[in-house]
């Protein structure tokens, strides 16, 4: 994904030049299914648009287009509180919304590990003014903001390069040894990657093959 800087020149309605220390992140979704992040940057520049309505950053399939610096106010949450606190991110709705949401995801959880931040400071539209935003991802919000979570610890943790790793433990400990061999049968695990971390797909996939199998 390309990260494009492209500023609108100031403005009363749009940037109104005014600095701002962001305490949260607030997520949109544009409510346009066909404009693209180009479309959404040109329109916040078009003549015609005498809205009082910007924000930051907008992210598409293909790329994540920078409207207005980080650190000013942008009018995105309907709210003076939400607007002098927060950073506005929309997201499109049109095109591949499987690559929106992994564009988005990454987006979002760089921009909360450069700032040492965490899911908490994540809101959504409705969470100022109680409009219907971002409305594609409302409904699955805790999954979007589990899957950020998910990427952030990542950031945070990252792996060590193979000439700095310790030598990785292999042996199967002697307390795990029938649970493990339990798990195979049971058709619950193939017994691999035993002394690595499990993301929360592969635990509720176990304690689902677990259960079928009681059944």
């Amino acid at each position: 994904m390309d990260y494009i800087i492209d500023h609108i020149s100031k403005s009363k309605t749009k940037r109104p030049g005014v600095a701002i220390s962001p305490g949260f992140i607030t997520i949109h979704n544009t409510a346009n299914p066909k404009s693209t992040a180009r479309n959404e940057r040109n329109w916040l520049s078009n003549p015609n648009n005498k809205a009082s309505a910007s924000w930051h950053i907008c992210i598409d399939e293909k790329e994540a287009i920078e409207a207005i610096p980080l650190n000013e106010k942008a009018y995105h949450t309907g709210t003076a509180a939400g607007n002098a606190q927060s950073i506005g991110i929309e997201l499109c709705e049109s095109g591949n919304q499987a690559k929106v949401w992994k564009n988005a995801i990454a987006l979002v959880a760089n921009l909360l590990y450069e700032r040492a931040w965490t899911v908490k400071n994540l809101k959504t539209h409705k969470n100022w003014s109680g409009k219907n935003c971002p409305r594609l991802i409302l409904p699955v919000w805790a999954q979007f903001v589990g899957e950020v979570d998910s990427l952030l610890y990542e950031l945070k943790n990252p792996a060590k390069t193979p000439a700095n790793a310790p030598q990785a433990e292999t042996a199967v400990s002697d307390f795990a040894k029938d649970a493990i061999e339990w798990a195979k049968a049971q058709n619950v695990s193939d017994g691999s990657r035993l002394k690595e971390n499990c993301t929360r797909e592969e635990v509720l996939t176990m304690i689902y093959r677990a259960m079928k199998e009681e059944k």
